[in-house]
């Protein structure tokens, strides 16, 4: 989905409601703002948050592959790879799915459907725009705290809704 829509706040909410049900999980969060040469770091963020807070130091790209697989090949986990845009970054955290444990679930956040198909995801949703009645009821939380605009802002409030096109992030930030 389009930047803005709600697509890690979907994954967050996912994520936080079936979590306690993996031997381990990992959100990481943002993976396209990243530098592209720190796959070491999200190599780390990963084993430490699927390990339950353990450190490991990880040396160089290969070692990290080589304890991802072997220190999750067994373990069922959740991991959410937020915001991707690049198949490397991917690639050097989760290349194949053998990597994990069975009933293991990855979700990856992306802007681009193309970037699924070559990854291989099986299955895929693609998050819509809200609707006029949804929108206004979001933006009517955020700036009057209540689902509608009172009769006085109405006019506004639609006039804003019709402005943010329906994306949940400028509906928050508007109101």
């Amino acid at each position: 989905g389009m930047g803005g829509v709600g697509k890690t706040t979907i994954a967050k909410a996912v994520y936080n409601d079936i979590s306690y049900q993996f031997d381990g999980s990992s959100f990481l969060n943002n993976v396209r703002e990243r530098p592209k040469d720190n796959a070491l770091q999200l190599q780390q963020e990963l084993l430490h948050g699927t390990l339950k807070g353990k450190s490991l130091k990880v040396s160089n790209m290969d070692e990290g592959i080589q304890m991802i697989k072997r220190s999750l090949c067994s373990k069922r986990v959740l991991v959410v790879f937020d915001d991707v845009d690049d198949l490397m970054q991917l690639e050097n955290l989760a290349e194949e799915h053998s990597w994990f444990g069975p009933r293991s679930r990855i979700i990856i956040t992306t802007r681009h459907k193309r970037f699924l198909t070559q990854y291989g995801v099986k299955e895929s949703y693609e998050v819509q725009k809200l609707h006029d009645e949804e929108a206004i009821e979001l933006f009517s939380l955020w700036a009057f705290p209540q689902n509608l605009p009172s009769e006085i802002y109405k006019n506004l409030s639609y006039r804003v809704v019709d402005y943010a096109k329906g994306l949940p992030f400028a509906l928050k930030v508007l109101g």
